[in-house]
């Protein structure tokens, strides 16, 4: 088995299990700073997904390009870091 389809794995199971309980934390909380938290966790493991169909030949890059980056991938990059420092502005904020 190649190392590198190994490591895919374990990432996908253990970002399954991250992604399980962070939506049984968003049942139980509905405070904005922990949904932010959710999404960013949850939108992590839809771009592990995403490069994974990537690497596999599934699914294309985008041919569209932003400083010589493909949309897709800076969008799969930044958007759970952005759900990230928003939901601790949003905490910081409330105290």
């Amino acid at each position: 088995m190649d190392s590198q389809i190994l490591l895919f794995i374990i990432k996908l199971v253990l970002g399954g299990i991250v992604s399980f309980l962070s939506i049984l934390i968003m049942s139980k909380t509905r405070d904005a700073s922990w949904m932010l938290i959710v999404a960013g966790f949850l939108t992590s493991y839809a771009a592990l997904v995403f490069d994974l169909m990537v690497e596999l030949g599934v699914l294309s890059q985008s041919a569209l390009l932003i400083f010589g980056i493909p949309l897709s991938s800076l969008i799969c990059t930044v958007v759970p870091s952005l759900c990230f420092i928003l939901a601790f502005i949003v905490k910081i904020s409330k105290k």
